[in-house]
């Protein structure tokens, strides 16, 4: 039944004209998944990670850190729709603050460095098919926008659902998009390759890129970065952060028993007997920001070498067909982490970065924080903090979808002196106000406003 699988699988692929790189990536993966590989990485097998350079105390030459952001590209992440903060179009549409939302940010930024450090730094989305357009269509208003003749983006690959039960592609003609899935931020590799873009990239003259999520704000042209990972010779570096009791979820680093090598462990790659381990921020004190930088040189070398198929460690992602919809058959993902690329690359290395760094929006628990006077926007379009951050936690109930966020807090209260805001229940906030200390508002069970 397998092979049945993986060979209607293929034919799918093929005929939505897949890239051969990706579907022989997907092929990798679908074996390993037949053969009862779980992608598991189990705490006996990893060491934690305790010493590594931090970018407050590292110090490039300023020859490094010329060369560096001059042959430097940023790409972001931006093929998810925000389907669970309630969105239908691309994420980074959402405005974050200030009339701006997410896409605005990123290219005042990307152009305020360009003329600051006159650098041509040219800005690439990884886009899915159902962002692209709304993308593209947006950015127009940037008309000086690309570089190189290089485009804005290029297309993340996609890959058919499986059955759980016989691992053959599923079927599901009252929305056929819900047959497809991406194959996780790993797929950047072989959507590079497979693209053309990375050809694209080093006939340019470019040799490094820097890649992070279209959501995170945090991940901002950084010279002194740039500097530092062109005179590391490092082939991959990973961007870390110190965790907190806030980033138990987030996958963190590890070294490898068998081999000492430096690698990522995420949720879904954990057994549950170790889990109490893998929230242990003391055991596990760095989690993975999501944002890399990668000698393009050396990533085309290796993916000539082996046929568009980096060899990164499998995701088994359990789904059902309709993620909103719990009684739809169950279905299996196949899905891949770009930052496990750490472990395919010898000699790769990490760094400490700062929390202004990593300022993602995965729900309106951030989106609050953003939005609030806790941060300000400075000429380089960079949000910086003006306090440290409460813990915010809005009751899904009310605040997941960003409509029923919107329709909640029509003014937003200060939150400079807040340590936590816990909402339970159904809350609004329609007149000036502010958090201090640790509020927690109770379910009434009736709306309510907070003055």
């Amino acid at each position: 039944m397998s092979e049945l699988g993986l060979n209607q699988s293929i034919a799918k692929m093929r005929g939505a004209g897949v890239d051969a790189a990706a579907i022989a990536v997907f092929t990798n993966f679908y074996q390993q998944l037949e053969s009862g590989e779980t992608g598991l990485i189990s705490e006996d097998s990893i060491s934690g990670v305790y010493d590594l350079p931090k970018l407050s105390e590292v110090s490039p030459s300023d020859a490094a850190i010329a060369q560096g952001l001059a042959q430097t590209v940023m790409i972001k992440l931006n093929g998810g729709l925000g389907t669970s903060m309630g969105l239908a179009k691309a994420k980074t549409l959402l405005q974050v603050r200030d009339g701006l939302n997410f896409l605005d940010l990123i290219v005042r930024q990307v152009q305020y460095a360009r003329q600051e450090y006159q650098v041509r730094l040219p800005l690439l989305f990884m886009n899915s098919f159902r962002t692209s357009e709304d993308t593209l269509s947006y950015l127009e208003r940037y008309p000086d926008l690309e570089v190189a003749g290089l485009g804005l983006d290029f297309i993340q690959n996609q890959e058919p659902k499986l059955l759980a039960q016989t691992l053959t592609p599923v079927s599901w003609p009252t929305a056929p998009e819900l047959e497809w899935c991406p194959p996780g931020h790993g797929d950047v590799y072989p959507a590079l390759w497979g693209s053309g873009m990375l050809e694209k990239l080093l006939d340019a003259g470019f040799r490094y890129a820097n890649i992070a999520n279209g959501d995170n704000l945090g991940a901002a042209p950084d010279p002194k970065l740039a500097g530092w990972f062109a005179a590391s010779g490092a082939p991959y570096a990973a961007e870390v952060c110190l965790r907190t009791v806030n980033d138990r979820k987030g996958g963190h680093l590890a070294y490898r028993n068998s081999d000492g090598q430096l690698i990522l462990r995420d949720t879904a790659q954990t057994p549950d007997s170790d889990l109490s381990y893998f929230t242990d921020e003391e055991r596990h004190p760095y989690f993975n920001c999501n944002t890399l930088w990668i000698d393009l040189e050396i990533l085309n070398a290796e993916m000539q070498a082996h046929g568009g198929d980096l060899g990164l460690p499998l995701i088994r992602n359990e789904k059902t067909v309709d993620p909103a919809d719990s009684q739809t058959p169950k279905v299996i993902q196949i899905e891949s982490a770009m930052g496990a690329a750490i472990e395919v690359f010898s000699g790769a290395k990490a760094i400490v970065v700062e929390r202004d760094r990593f300022l993602p929006v995965k729900t309106t628990n951030e989106l609050l924080l953003l939005r609030s006077d806790l941060f300000t926007l400075g000429a380089d379009y960079r949000l910086s903090a003006q306090s440290h951050l409460p813990e915010v936690s809005l009751d899904p109930r009310f605040y997941r979808l960003v409509t029923d966020f919107e329709e909640r807090f029509s003014v937003i209260p200060s939150l400079l002196g807040a340590e936590r805001l816990e909402v339970q229940g159904d809350w609004s906030f329609d007149t000036p106000s502010s958090v201090v200390g640790s509020v927690v508002l109770k379910d009434s069970g009736q709306p309510c406003v907070y003055r």
